[in-house]
């Protein structure tokens, strides 16, 4: 991928992850336009980097997804990177939900983390395949290899996020779109609300360790704990999930 001179749109891209790869995409001398679903928090994202091009979209809605697809591509035809990095994770556990009044709560997960970005990827395949050069990137998570037990419904999307990367890259492979997974551990971000992260890996440095791989022409990328997570074999897995979900439930009591 080259890392300036591109379009790029990037989904939940006002705070977090995606606020910090638009910022080195603007530096590096590309066009940013992020899309997320509140107002306030995209106007303070164009505050802080006044070039960045924001709209309002709820990606988890097939209707805002169709219409941010048309939108982008008629105002900003030389849109040539998709980034899917919008993502909603929850914790829970079986027997303390109501899954049969709440279950608005999981779709929105679901639709948010598989639907959004499986459909935009086949929106914008077709029209990035008629460039010169162009790229979809998707956010997926060392838990889509290495599942935290405490986000079951996150990580399951985020493994059947993998595997779709794996065939849209191989049905691609003859065109002139490059797709790339990221795979991020954890970050100290706001996902699942806020001071859940605190422990994760500082945002900065992550992200700078995403571009270099992006710099070295890596098709799946991860950083810190999650890089060994790509390539874990099944045993391996097996005995990381148990030593976390141990860890978990002792921290929990």
């Amino acid at each position: 991928m080259k890392l300036s001179g591109n379009t790029i749109l990037i989904t939940g891209g006002s705070a977090g992850i995606g606020l910090a790869f638009a910022e080195r995409f603007i530096k590096a001398g590309n066009k940013v336009i992020v899309c997320g679903r509140r107002e306030k928090v995209l106007q303070n994202a164009k505050e802080k980097f006044p070039s960045l091009i924001t709209r309002v979209s709820d990606v988890a809605i097939e209707s805002e997804r169709v219409a941010l697809f048309d939108w982008v591509t008629s105002i900003y035809p030389d849109v040539n990177v998709l980034i899917n990095n919008a993502g909603i994770q929850q914790r829970f556990h079986v027997l303390n939900t109501d899954s049969k009044n709440n279950w608005s709560h999981f779709s929105k997960e679901i639709a948010t983390n598989i639907e959004a970005p499986f459909q935009l990827s086949m929106l914008f395949a077709p029209f990035f395949a008629t460039k010169e050069e162009a790229t979809i990137i998707n956010v997926t998570s060392g838990l889509a290899f290495t599942p935290a037990v405490i986000a079951p419904v996150y990580s399951a999307t985020k493994a059947a996020l993998h595997s779709f990367t794996l065939s849209l890259r191989h049905q691609l492979s003859d065109t002139s779109v490059e797709v790339i997974e990221v795979a991020p551990p954890a970050v100290n971000t706001d996902l699942g609300g806020a001071g859940l992260h605190t422990f994760g890996e500082p945002l900065d440095a992550f992200a700078d360790g995403i571009f270099k791989g992006l710099e070295e022409g890596k098709k799946e990328i991860g950083y810190g704990t999650s890089v060994n997570a790509l390539r874990m074999s099944r045993d391996e897995i097996d005995e990381w999930v148990e030593k976390a979900y141990q860890l978990s439930k002792n921290m929990m009591e």
